[in-house]
């Protein structure tokens, strides 16, 4: 039956309750709105009535049988999937329940080293053993891609009995594998597909970006609506389809991480995001794939920048490119991406997504207009007047990814015995922690990898450019498995 996507079921029902005078003598403690405070004072007193939990009429999302279901099989609908569940913990939520659900104690799954820090987490969850494989490694940009096709083959080749493989479509920067073949080429070999669709919630609403999770094939996705749809953030979905998704244990699995206090604004914002890029989408994005092509060819224009486009990445081995896009090499001015990122912000007040050594970027969507845009041209062709003028070399390329060799699973070396060591220290010793820098929030280091000069050089250089480290220890410092009492302690506790 053909859908209406014209309904929001659980926004509407969501306005009528807030507008329905109730007596609230229920959570939250704010009452629909009835202690003052700053925030009320500063965004109005109905997003506090829109902040109910799960009156009468309102549905229970760990239990939907009413309009949160109804919103959810509109949401399936819209991404060409056969079931969604909405999610309040963001995509890491969907990711964690992804890999929790397929992957038992000890069974393998293929993924790329440069996957998000939830996959790492769900590996230590799950009990799964990675077996990861090696991105794409743009020596020109400086960064981590996307996966090639033969690297993928390769590792489900060599690993017959994995139970799935990861892809991230498309990659932080936009890139996207051959999605469509490593899908054909998993199921024949009888693994499913899971994909992190972060920054690619947007992918089924226009032919002119790459293919989507769902029009590939893959099993199940969990997709960011806050990053480029529309909706608030921590707002996510999981998508699935087909056969192989067990929905009885993928359901369990989101029930055991999922609040059972849902924010009914998250709930709202995606059932009224899906409705509006559903109608608006296949006439937006390809203005805005214009604006952003405009953009990069004026971007193009001033000297000591590079804003990569389609044909940049067409003839660096990449499937497909996400045109909204917008990367911008900088270092040949002389400075770093971090040093760009900031003086966009204190000076030009625009905030840029992330930096890297040699780049920054920006992310667009439909709500990203015209002026903004120029704002950004503007802004960057007064960094480089300003940095051309100091007359710098241009920064020396510097991309490497380890690979740290790893000694036991995640899971193991997050519950072994532990210690604190200053990081100088830590070579050769076997990582108790993930090291990471955020964002993108890809690791340097997970637990059970062993830690070597490399790995403690990149921390460094990250520390100096002014990242953000994300760890469980103070600067300076590392958690490790304390050998000493490690081989006691795994007589006695038998980890499965």
């Amino acid at each position: 039956m053909e859908k209406d996507h014209q309904l929001t079921p659980f926004f509407t029902k969501l306005v009528e309750y807030a507008e329905s005078g109730t007596i609230s003598h229920d959570v939250p403690g704010h009452k629909l709105g009835q202690i003052p405070n700053e925030l009320l004072d500063y965004a109005g007193p109905t997003m506090f009535k829109l902040d109910a939990n799960a009156p009468r009429g309102l549905d229970n999302l760990n239990r939907p049988t009413g309009v949160i279901k109804e919103a959810a099989e509109l949401m399936a609908d819209a991404f060409g999937a056969e079931k969604a569940y909405f999610l309040t913990g963001g995509t890491t939520m969907g990711i964690l329940a992804m890999i929790m659900s397929v992957c038992r104690a000890k069974e393998k799954i293929i993924l790329p080293r440069n996957v998000h820090k939830s996959a790492i987490n769900a590996l230590i969850l799950s009990g799964a053993v990675p077996v990861f494989v090696k991105p794409y490694i743009d020596h020109e940009l400086g960064i981590a891609n996307h996966m090639e096709y033969d690297e993928v083959e390769k590792a489900i080749l060599e690993n017959p009995d994995a139970k799935a493989v990861f892809v991230i479509n498309p990659t932080y920067f936009g890139v996207a594998s051959d999605l469509k073949r490593i899908v054909e080429l998993a199921h024949d070999k009888e693994m499913m597909v899971l994909v992190d669709e972060a920054h690619g919630s947007h992918l089924p609403f226009s032919d002119q970006l790459p293919m989507s999770s769902m029009e590939a094939g893959a099993d199940m996705s969990s997709c960011s609506l806050h990053k480029t749809v529309g909706s608030l953030t921590q707002s996510s979905i999981l998508i699935a389809q087909g056969p192989n998704v067990d929905h009885l244990r993928l359901r369990s699995t989101i029930n055991m991480i999922q609040s059972t206090s849902p924010s009914s604004l998250l709930l709202a914002s995606l059932d009224v995001a899906r409705k509006h890029i559903y109608f608006e989408g296949p006439k937006q994005i390809p203005v805005l794939i214009e604006m952003a092509k405009k953009a990069r060819d004026q971007i193009n224009q001033i000297p000591g920048l590079k804003a990569a486009d389609d044909h940049y990445f067409e003839n660096n081995e990449s499937f497909d490119y996400d045109e909204t896009k917008i990367l911008v090499k900088v270092s040949d001015l002389g400075i770093s991406g971090f040093d760009v990122y900031k003086e966009l912000f204190d000076e030009h007040h625009i905030q840029l997504e992330l930096a890297e050594t040699h780049l920054v970027l920006a992310v667009l969507s439909i709500g990203t207009r015209q002026s903004d845009l120029d704002h950004l041209v503007q802004a960057l062709a007064k960094v480089s007047e300003k940095y051309r003028a100091y007359h710098l070399p241009p920064l020396e390329a510097r991309i490497r990814v380890n690979f740290p060799e790893a000694y036991t699973r995640p899971r193991e070396a997050y519950h072994a015995p532990k210690k604190i060591v200053p990081l100088n220290q830590a070579v050769d010793e076997i990582a108790a922690e993930s090291i990471m820098i955020y964002p993108p929030g890809i690791p340097i280091v997970i637990p059970g990898e062993i830690i070597s000069q490399d790995i403690l050089d990149d921390l460094e250089f990250y520390q100096r450019s002014g990242s953000v480290i994300l760890s469980d220890t103070e600067g300076g410092y590392v958690k490790i498995i304390d050998k000493e009492y490690w081989e006691k302690w795994s007589e006695i506790y038998e980890d499965e």
